[in-house]
């Protein structure tokens, strides 16, 4: 995707976003608010379950800005969840203590025209970007997200997550119009999602496909690439300049095709993607994103050293931006966290 003519812009991540290669590289982590910072603990012992919140745009706001008050992130990644989208389309979401989301009723056993869209509760989330922004420092981008299509659809047809999606990938089988149509709904909601975070003042959005992995070559190219091209060509079209980060977690091969037939603006690469050989396939002129495995962030030391400097070397002469290959975990020392942003500023 080539972007609007806006001039390139001073944000090291925004700018790097719109295809500047800089010698520091900007750095974000993936769940960069979380478990494993205290003031996160501290607040979310003061509430009540996730929806609540990720729906109270004060305290969103606040765990928005922690990671980038302690750290000195050069992205603000919005607090929220993927799931927001099937709970903007009437299925029912809570998460149960240790296991995870749960959504209701699940459309392997019932139809999508029986949810009553609900996009009313969207409207905290909006709220909150507009918070964090109005906070923000000058030289930090605020990102927006939401999950791709597949993704959330894996969790709305199956009411949950599941380690092979198999519920979902069977209905995609055995029903490709049924399953077509919960697709085309969540693009929809998806579209008007993102374009109203952008509204708000998100100057970067990602598309977040932690599933998309598990689909066989032709399933990937109807179910993953297909409805992010869709999405990506119609935010273009209503936010020329603003860039669309799309993370296909475990597409492996399939990755150059991504890249190429959704024209996204950059592309994520998980752990498992050797950086040597994503900058050979990958256009030169796109930025990446990527992608220190989040174990190697919680052992730190030689291990975590080296990794990240491969992973600096890899992708010297493009426009990267420098994070891990999926979010970072509850038990990641903060220590370590630091040392990670010294070295990619440092060397």
């Amino acid at each position: 995707m080539i972007l609007g003519t806006a001039p390139i812009p001073e944000k090291p991540l925004l700018a790097t976003l719109h295809g500047q290669r800089r010698d520091v590289p900007p750095i974000w982590l993936m769940r960069q608010a979380g478990r494993y910072l205290p003031e996160y603990r501290a607040l979310r012992a003061q509430k009540n379950g996730f929806v609540d919140l990720a729906t109270d745009s004060e305290a969103a706001c606040e765990i928005t800005l922690q990671p980038v008050r302690r750290f000195g992130m050069d992205g603000a990644i919005l607090f929220s969840d993927i799931l927001m989208v099937p709970w903007a389309m009437g299925q029912d979401l809570w998460f149960e203590e240790g296991e995870g989301p749960r959504l209701a009723p699940r459309l392997v056993d019932n139809a999508l025209s029986g949810l009553q869209a609900a996009p009313g509760r969207l409207e905290p989330i909006y709220e909150t970007v507009r918070r964090v922004v109005a906070q923000l420092s000058p030289e930090t981008t605020m990102l927006g997200f939401a999950g791709s299509p597949w993704t959330v659809a894996t969790y709305m047809v199956a009411g949950r997550g599941s380690r092979d999606q198999g519920e979902t990938r069977r209905l995609a089988y055995r029903d490709p119009q049924a399953f077509g149509a919960i697709i085309a709904a969540i693009e929809g909601v998806t579209v008007e999602y993102l374009s109203k975070q952008i509204e708000a003042g998100a100057e970067a959005v990602q598309l977040f496909d932690s599933w998309a992995g598990s689909l066989a070559p032709a399933e990937f190219e109807r179910w993953v690439i297909a409805p992010t091209a869709r999405i990506a060509a119609a935010l273009a079209e209503r936010h020329p300049t603003t860039p669309v980060i799309g993370f296909p977690k475990g597409a492996g091969a399939k990755l150059a095709a991504y890249a190429r037939e959704t024209r996204v603006d950059a592309v994520g690469l998980d752990e498992t993607v050797d950086p040597v050989w994503a900058n050979e396939v990958l256009s030169k002129d796109l930025p990446v994103q990527g992608n220190l495995d989040p174990l190697a962030l919680i052992t730190g030391g030689d291990a975590m050293t080296s990794a990240a400097r491969h992973i600096l070397a890899a992708f010297a002469e493009r426009p990267h931006i420098f994070n891990l290959g999926h979010g970072v975990l509850p038990d990641a020392p903060i220590a370590h966290v630091e040392q990670l942003l010294s070295l990619v500023r440092n060397g």
